[in-house]
């Protein structure tokens, strides 16, 4: 017989060989181990739903950014124009109450102006120099935003940044929207339940996430939050301190939202 041809036949042969002896010991065929054995049978019956809310709240603080910029042929000329604006605007803010605790100079940068021109001398050499430096104020009355912006700008300060208005009260307000948000969840799962025919069971997984609790505006453009709600509250007044009849600035409401998803089993 050619060596190839007996090659085959003893291949065969062991091939063979496991499933006679499987078969020759009583177990059936098919209790032999598949390669990728079958995914569980049953899988757990639930119900997943998502639940929002919102609360709306009227802000009790105001955070402003604002800036002083000056411009100087020299360096310690720019330096010194620089810290008179700032210790101006400085003194207004405690002339009118604002605690030292509650203003933060944050941010500083010098950057040298060059020349365009075609020559290395003039190149190499700045023109005049900018100085910038910016202050924080936290404002804990939403009624002295505008005298003190205003009054800011008229001593010394430039540019404002970011004018943001928050709740003191946020951790309070979170958790009343993640109640309500909670209700909300369940709700939709027992609408679900009632039209499926079925009852909702115990919860099975649940997960929560926040946005919300200040209004922000800027110069380059505003930020507000966005969320789905299922549930909106009122809570407080209507448009905080400075919103009375006659005043000049309507701070209106801020919003605190809440969403919780939640996995429910079917009785």
């Amino acid at each position: 017989m050619p060596r190839l041809a007996r090659w085959l036949l003893l291949s065969a042969l062991l091939t063979a060989i496991p499933a006679a002896a499987i078969s020759a010991a009583g177990v059936p065929a098919a209790a032999v181990p598949a390669a990728y054995p079958a995914a569980p049978g049953s899988q757990a019956r639930l119900i997943s739903v998502s639940g929002s809310a919102e609360v709306k709240v009227p802000p009790d603080e105001v955070l402003l950014s604002v800036g002083v910029e000056s411009r100087a042929a020299g360096l310690d000329e720019a330096r010194r124009e620089n810290d008179k604006d700032v210790a101006k605007a400085l003194a207004f803010l405690r002339a009118h109450g604002v605690a030292d605790k509650d203003v933060q100079t944050d941010y500083l940068n010098i950057e040298p102006q060059y020349s365009y021109e075609r020559d290395l001398a003039s190149k190499l050499r700045p023109q005049f120099y900018i100085v910038r430096k910016s202050i924080g104020v936290r404002l804990a009355k939403v009624d002295a935003f505008e005298p003190v912006l205003a009054g800011l700008l008229a001593n010394g300060v430039q540019h404002v940044h970011g004018i943001e208005f928050r709740t003191s009260q946020l951790r309070k307000h979170r958790d009343a929207a993640r109640a309500l948000a909670i209700r909300a969840a369940q709700d939709k799962a027992d609408a679900l339940a009632r039209e499926l025919g079925v009852r909702r069971g115990v919860v099975y997984s649940a997960s929560e996430s926040y946005s919300g609790g200040w209004w922000r505006g800027g110069g380059w453009g505003n930020l507000g939050g966005q969320a789905l709600q299922n549930v909106v509250q009122q809570s407080g007044g209507g448009g905080g301190e400075g919103g009375g009849e006659g005043g000049a600035l309507a701070v209106g409401q801020i919003s605190v939202n809440a969403t919780v998803n939640a996995t429910f089993a079917i009785d």
